[in-house]
């Protein structure tokens, strides 16, 4: 205790210098990583510090991922990522970063690009535990940790999870970091930004996965739930796609594939339901909507609004029928 006494004032001291901003604390566990299978690449994280992910994490379809961490330089997230999109190989990138960098020694950062190719650095200020592991394709790192055992690990996590969808191969990684011991503060905040392997010129589609926990009592689960949600909607928005096409038959199976995920989920079985009416099965659509207005009416008022939008297709008698 007496030595993380000594560096916190070592910093404060710099930052009356300009060296260091001690606002921008994020001490925590990171990986930034990218699947060999798909390209995608993520960045997870997990902290003891409020709403780390809008400081840690950083990611740019088609060019690469960012952690910075520890004594935070948050310039580090955009100008890493610029110097990727200008050529710069990610070891070259970082050295770039800290050349000028007053604060290098208490930094952690790590960079990862399309090709898989990763940099990581480790101040020799960083509070300890603190330590780093790599190779291609990933790079995990961790400073102010319990003990030594949390960096190998996230990395032995990373190889046992290879059959995983890189999203929940990341949470794997995170879960394994707090079970060796995890932040010695504690938990408070966590998040998971997957990224697509090209930029397709539509950054809406491009950011595939942001989520956050910015402030919880159990971050990595309540974000592993988040993930899951994620997931159960991603066959929302599929079956949404197949409906626009009148391909009602797909759109079913994507519907029911949410809903087996989250059955308690009333807008996944809402429309659900709406597709199965549209489909000509009203039957079917209103012993399940009227389980819905049981436990709340105001989707009865919504299926009453549906045809004006043209977003449910059925006779007067057969919508009589469906909000009864």
């Amino acid at each position: 205790m007496k030595k993380i006494i000594t560096l916190l004032c070592i910093v404060l001291s710099a930052a009356a210098f300009g060296q260091v901003k001690p606002s921008e604390l994020a001490h925590t566990f990171s990986i930034v990583a990218r699947d060999a299978r798909t390209g995608e690449m993520a960045v997870a994280v997990q902290s003891h510090w409020f709403s780390v992910g809008t400081v840690v994490s950083w990611g740019e379809a088609g060019v690469g991922v960012v952690a910075t961490q520890s004594f935070v330089n948050k310039s580090f997230g955009l100008r890493g990522l610029e110097l990727l999109k200008q050529g710069k190989t990610p070891q070259e990138a970082l050295d770039l970063l800290l050349s000028d960098d007053a604060g290098r020694e208490f930094r952690q950062v790590a960079i990862l690009d399309t090709k898989g190719r990763v940099a990581t650095h480790t101040g020799k200020n960083c509070l300890e535990a603190a330590g780093h592991l790599n190779d291609e394709d990933f790079s995990v790192q961790a400073n102010m940790m319990l003990n030594d055992k949390v960096v190998p690990a996230m990395e032995k996590a990373w190889k046992e999870h290879e059959a995983l969808p890189l999203a929940e191969r990341m949470m794997e990684v995170l879960k394994a970091a707090q079970k060796a011991g995890g932040d010695i503060r504690g938990k408070q905040s966590a998040a998971l930004l997957v990224v697509s392997p090209t930029n397709t010129g539509k950054p809406w589609d491009d950011r595939l996965i942001d989520l956050r926990v910015d402030d919880a009592s159990d971050p990595i689960t309540e974000l592993s739930r988040l993930l899951n949600v994620s997931r159960a909607y991603e066959h929302m928005n599929r079956g949404d796609l197949y409906v626009e096409k009148n391909e009602m038959a797909k759109a079913m199976d994507e519907y029911n594939a949410a809903m087996k995920m989250f059955p308690a989920n009333l807008e996944m079985q809402y429309w659900t339901a709406i597709t199965l009416a549209n489909g000509k099965e009203v039957s079917k659509a209103s012993a399940m909507l009227q389980k819905i207005y049981k436990q709340d009416a105001h989707w009865r008022e919504l299926t009453k609004r549906l045809p004006k939008a043209g977003l449910l297709t059925v006779s007067d008698t057969e919508l009589k029928e469906l909000t009864k």
